[in-house]
């Protein structure tokens, strides 16, 4: 099916997956099997099968050295493509100084032992961990969790072109879910469809993640519920969990023909204003002509403004993306409104509004408070006091192994 009438891929007229299939995919595992191994973490696996499904484009590996001063520092890489964060590969001082100059080696996952690329490594280099950090993340706080994933990088990062093998478990554990930018293309073509809002999603969706893909939708022929399936930081709903709370909400509450939900496997970085340019970057290559950028975009703690992750998109090159930003005000429940609102519609005092934020409904429900029906659908808390309860139920399973009891009569 042709989708020539969609938004073309960030950087180039076509998707450029990585991702071997067939019998190249069976000629390259016997090569990988001869090749030095390098073993890479959770975020370099997700940035891999993303550069294997397309959702790199046009990136064709891991970052050169000349990309990575360009992206930190411009947001260009060395060919001039805009791009907001540093895709890179780190490795021990001693894996990279056996390796000969244009020499191919192996990516395994360090969770699985599983084959995920080979590489020809056409560069290798040391970065300035701190100066990546202020440039990506406006910080270097080793508490900020993107800072302290860049710093527990390894010594030297190569760089160079991959050929991608495997997706790891994420079409199984994800099926139905997740996508390659192939799929959700030929899904809004078939839908007819030429304007797309995302909703990133990486908490469950309470009623102000509701109120603003509703908005999204007035203005858009669809929408494009795309959510994070790789790993975010402790104390965050696992993904899961998190679909069922969307599938609920979208069941009742949405005209479910105008709703496509799928899911992508990179970790998150917590980068605010530069995530919320690189949510940009792959959502365009997924089809996706808006994305909905609300309070604190990819966030964490108070590292930066509620509107940060809006403004930037004001800051960058006219020419730096073809999918547009759709900034949308403080949304928060109005008693004497009756509904969602937002700061531009409504008039009402700080008293009468319930502000919503999936930190508040996690602490309210991890601590057994109570949660205001305006807070979320009943259909998604009653998920959520499920998955709450369980964690109860297995701390105090541990506690009562711990203090030696016998598990077997109680």
């Amino acid at each position: 099916m042709s989708t020539g009438n969609l938004i073309r891929p960030h950087g180039s007229e076509e998707l450029i997956p990585l991702l071997l299939t067939g019998e190249e995919l069976t000629a390259e595992l016997k090569r990988a099997e001869t090749f030095p191994r390098a073993r890479i973490t959770s975020r370099e696996v997700g940035d891999l099968i993303m550069a294997g499904i397309g959702g790199f484009t046009p990136l064709g590996g891991f970052m050169t050295y000349d990309d990575w001063k360009g992206v930190c520092a411009d947001m260009r890489t060395s060919d001039g493509t805009f791009w907001p964060i540093p895709i890179t590969l780190s490795v021990d001082k001693s894996f990279a100084d056996s390796l000969s100059p244009g020499g191919e080696i192996t990516l395994v996952n360090d969770e699985t032992d599983e084959i995920m690329a080979t590489m020809k490594v056409t560069d290798r280099y040391a970065i300035d961990k701190e100066y990546e950090c202020k440039e990506v993340f406006s910080t270097d706080d080793q508490e900020h969790p993107g800072v302290k994933m860049v710093m527990a990088q390894k010594e030297v990062n190569l760089g160079g072109p991959v050929k991608v093998l495997s997706e790891s478990t994420f079409p199984d554990e994800f099926r139905g879910l997740y996508q390659r930018p192939a799929e959700s293309r030929a899904i809004f073509a078939e839908k007819g469809w030429k304007t797309i809002a995302a909703l990133q999603l990486r908490n469950p969706m309470h009623r102000s993640h509701e109120y603003l893909a509703k908005i999204a939708l007035e203005i858009t022929d669809g929408l494009y519920i795309h959510q994070l399936v790789g790993k975010l930081k402790p104390g965050d709903i696992p993904a899961d969990v998190r679909i069922r709370c969307t599938e609920a909400l979208v069941d009742g509450y949405f005209i479910r023909e105008s709703v496509v939900m799928g899911g992508y496997p990179l970790d998150m970085r917590y980068a605010g204003p530069r995530e919320a340019l690189l949510h940009a970057v792959f959502r365009q290559n997924f089809g996706c002509t808006h994305l909905i950028v609300g309070r604190d975009h990819a966030g964490v703690g108070s590292y930066y403004g509620p509107f940060d992750a809006q403004n930037i998109f004001h800051q960058i090159p006219p020419d730096a993306l073809l999918l547009q930003p759709l900034p949308i005000d403080w949304t928060f429940y109005c008693f004497r409104c009756q509904g969602m609102v937002s700061m531009k519609t409504c008039p009402h005092s700080r008293e009468d509004r319930l502000f919503l934020s999936g930190t508040a409904l996690r602490k309210a429900l991890s601590e057994g408070q109570p949660v205001p029906d305006e807070f979320s659908r009943p259909e998604v808390l009653e998920i959520l006091r499920e998955y709450y309860a369980g964690l109860e139920e297995k701390v105090e399973i541990k506690m009562h192994q711990y203090a030696g009891g016998d598990l077997s009569k109680s």
